[in-house]
This record gives C-alpha cells, sequence and structure tokens, in this order.
C-alpha cells in the first residue's frame, strides 16, 4: 500500500470514529438537559436531579475500571457494539415516562457506557493516526465531542420537554452513531493497558496534578451538571436553559486555550493559581447575576466552565511535565481514577448539602474547592522548583468531560 493510500485510509478511519461520537455526544447533549430539565420540574424528591448526575460518574468510575478487561476478551469492535447498546438501553428506560429511580439508574448505566466508549474510540484514534498528526487528531476529536455536547443541548431547547421525543431522538442519533465505525474497515488495535493505580508514584511525580485530576473532577461535574438543575428551579424557560448550556461549551476554548497557551510559557502552577482565581470570581458573580440578565448570565458562566475545564488540561500537562516516559500508562489509569472518583464524590456531597443550603449550594461548593486548591498549589510553589519551558510537553486542549483514556494506548502506536 503506497503512503498515499495508507494516509487517505488513515484519515477516513479517524474522520468514521470522531463522526460516530460526535453523534454520541449529541445525544449524551439532549439528556444532560433534558433529564435535570425534567426532574428538577416533576413531581419527584428534590434529590433526585443531583442523584442523577452523581450516578453518571459513578458509572464512569465502573466503565474505567471494566473496559479493558472487556476489550481483552472480545475485541474492540464487540466491546463498542456493547457499550452503544448500554446507551440505547440507558435512553430507553428513560423513554418510559418519567420514574425518577429508573431515571437515576438509567444514567449510571449511561456512564459505564460513556468512559467505555471513550477507552475504545482513543485506542482506535491512537492506532490509526501517524506519529506526526496523532496529537491533533486526540484535540480534535476532544472538541468536536464537547462542541457536539452542546449541539445535543441547543437541540433540546427545540423539542417539547413533555413526552419522550428527546430520549427517542437520543436513540436515533446513537443509532446512527453506530454506522461510521461499522461501515470502515478499521484495523483492530493493542487491547489499552490494565488500569493499574499507583496514587503513591502519581504523588511523588507532582501533589499539584494529582490533586489538580482530583479538583477538576469534582469541579467539572457539579458545574456542568448542576447547572441545569439550578436554572430550572430558577424558572429559566427550556429554551434559555438549552442556550446556556451550548454557550458553556464554547466557553471551554475560548477560556482553555489562551490559558494553556500561557501555562507552555511559565509555571503551570502560577496558571492554575490563575485559573482557580478565575473560577472563584464567576461562582461569585454567578451568585449575583440576575436570571432577568439572561446575556450577562451566559457570559458569566461561558467564562466559570471554560475555566473550570482548564484546570483538568493544566493539570494533566503539569503530571507528564514531571513524569518519566515510562510511566506514563500507570499515570494514566491512576489520574482516570481520580477523577472519577472525585467526579461522584463531590456531587454526592452537594446533593446532599441542598436541601440544606438551597439550589446555590453546588456554587458555594465549587468556590470552597477552588479555595482550596489555590492554597495548597500556593504551599507546593515553596517547596519545588518549576520545570523549565524545553522540559514541558505542549499544552493540548482537554476536556474534563471527556476522559483521558488516550494515554492507557500509547504503548502501541501506529508506524510513522
Amino acid at each position: 500500500m503506497t503512503d498515499g493510500t495508507q494516509r487517505a485510509s488513515s484519515l477516513f478511519s479517524i474522520t468514521a470514529i470522531v463522526v460516530s461520537m460526535t453523534l454520541v455526544a449529541i445525544g449524551n447533549g439532549i439528556m444532560l438537559a433534558y433529564v435535570p430539565y425534567v426532574l428538577s420540574r416533576a413531581d419527584a424528591p428534590s434529590w433526585t436531579p443531583g442523584a442523577a448526575v452523581t450516578a453518571i460518574a459513578f458509572g464512569g468510575l465502573l466503565g474505567c475500571i471494566l473496559a479493558g478487561p472487556v476489550i481483552r476478551r472480545v475485541g474492540h469492535a464487540r466491546a463498542f457494539s456493547c457499550s452503544m447498546a448500554l446507551v440505547l438501553i440507558a435512553a430507553f428506560l428513560i423513554a418510559l415516562g418519567v420514574h425518577p429511580i429508573l431515571w437515576i439508574v438509567a444514567r449510571g448505566i449511561y456512564g459505564v457506557a460513556g468512559n467505555a466508549n471513550f477507552i475504545i474510540a482513543q485506542s482506535w484514534l491512537n492506532h490509526a493516526a501517524d506519529n506526526r498528526w496523532r496529537g491533533k487528531a486526540m484535540s480534535f476529536f476532544y472538541m468536536a465531542y464537547v462542541l457536539g455536547l452542546g449541539v445535543g443541548a441547543w437541540l433540546f431547547g427545540r423539542m417539547p420537554a413533555d413526552g419522550n421525543l428527546a430520549p427517542l431522538f437520543t436513540i436515533f442519533v446513537t443509532t446512527l452513531a453506530i454506522l461510521p465505525i461499522g461501515l470502515t474497515r478499521l484495523p483492530t488495535p493493542p487491547a489499552p493497558a490494565r488500569v493499574s493505580v499507583d496514587f503513591a508514584m502519581a504523588w511523588r511525580n507532582s501533589p499539584v496534578a494529582l490533586i489538580g485530576v482530583l479538583a477538576a473532577g469534582g469541579l467539572s461535574m457539579v458545574v456542568q451538571g448542576f447547572t441545569p438543575i439550578y436554572a430550572a428551579t430558577n424558572k429559566v424557560g427550556q429554551q434559555d436553559v438549552a442556550l446556556l448550556m451550548l454557550v458553556m461549551q464554547f466557553g471551554l476554548i475560548f477560556v482553555q486555550y489562551p490559558l494553556g497557551t500561557l501555562s507552555d510559557r511559565i509555571d503551570r502552577r502560577v496558571v492554575l493559581i490563575v485559573t482557580c482565581l478565575l473560577i472563584t470570581g464567576a461562582a461569585v458573580a454567578a451568585l449575583f447575576v440576575s436570571f432577568q440578565a439572561l446575556f450577562v448570565l451566559m457570559l458569566v458562566f461561558a467564562l466559570w466552565a471554560g475555566a473550570v475545564e482548564s484546570v483538568y488540561s493544566i493539570a494533566n500537562a503539569h503530571a507528564n511535565d514531571r513524569t518519566d516516559p515510562d510511566d506514563f500508562v500507570p499515570l494514566a489509569s491512576t489520574l482516570l481514577v481520580a477523577w472519577s472518583v472525585s467526579a461522584t464524590l463531590v456531587p454526592l456531597a452537594v446533593t446532599a448539602l441542598t436541601p440544606s443550603f438551597g439550589p446555590q449550594t453546588f456554587i458555594y461548593a465549587v468556590i470552597a474547592v477552588a479555595l482550596a486548591y489555590i492554597a495548597f498549589v500556593a504551599q507546593r510553589l515553596r517547596l519545588r522548583e518549576t520545570v523549565p519551558p524545553q522540559a514541558r510537553e505542549g499544552f493540548e486542549i482537554r476536556s474534563a468531560q471527556v476522559p483521558n483514556a488516550g494515554a492507557l494506548v500509547e504503548g502501541d502506536k501506529a508506524p510513522e
């Protein structure tokens, strides 16, 4: 096969993966808006919308643990089919009508499938992409997925919240998502590395990065999951909730890129402090901005969401700066599990505290986590030297909504 033919085949395979996962993201974006919006307005216990958010993260933790063994047992193609089937089952359960406990279970099932899908897709991407532009392919994958979430939320604003059109449309686009990968002759990549957790190694290499990923897991899941609940409880209309969630996804790009570029030039720990100050400032503004000033509110929440996602990507880059390449796979496994645990526990705490402290509890929680992380990073700045710019890896835009499983498969790269 000629180089030109190989390149065309590789590009076609990558396009198929990105298109497939973007369609999955559109369905997920619909559900991320639909479920909390409906549960917040339904005659359901007040804790159920938050419990649905927590269920996604807990399911994601199970997905991180189970995906590798399943792939090694049945292969990527069958594992992908199974994970997509779980997405369809989750949407079907929601389409049956408003049954809060059933919906919480369904969101947990989606969490398992969602992380499994990411691990499979990133494994295929890593194998299909040429070494010279693998990083660009991964960044494109992240951005396409995140924007797909926003498009899905926007589509939710254009369909009735009553009835089951939203989950049925999710079933439709998820079914479509199976076709691009199913109709391509993607080579089967090696199975991903085992999720080998080594918190001692991660802490030894970079306490700032490990605690940063823990902070990012809680921050991202709380901001992305509780914002539609907060808006719905404040009687914000369906279309405005959908638009708010769309704008938050665009905030990720416009905030994260300049912060990431800055972190390539100065100490990443300083940038993490600046980022958390932005998070705190935006959170305080979110407490006081009126829902009547919707344009200003959207700007605040876009800045807030973008800064929250930046903690994750900068902390990941900082971890890699201080880690020997031989430890990248256990590091990725550890950070993946750390993110998932935090993304489960912090929303769970917010859900438990909301009945006592009101719907703004999630904002207070974000402020508390951001300020605690600022204090921790400031203390670490006094104890450890800066990594020189020439020794750092280049910053790549990432999202805490898309688990970084790519490093689990970087040991077996496509040939040059």
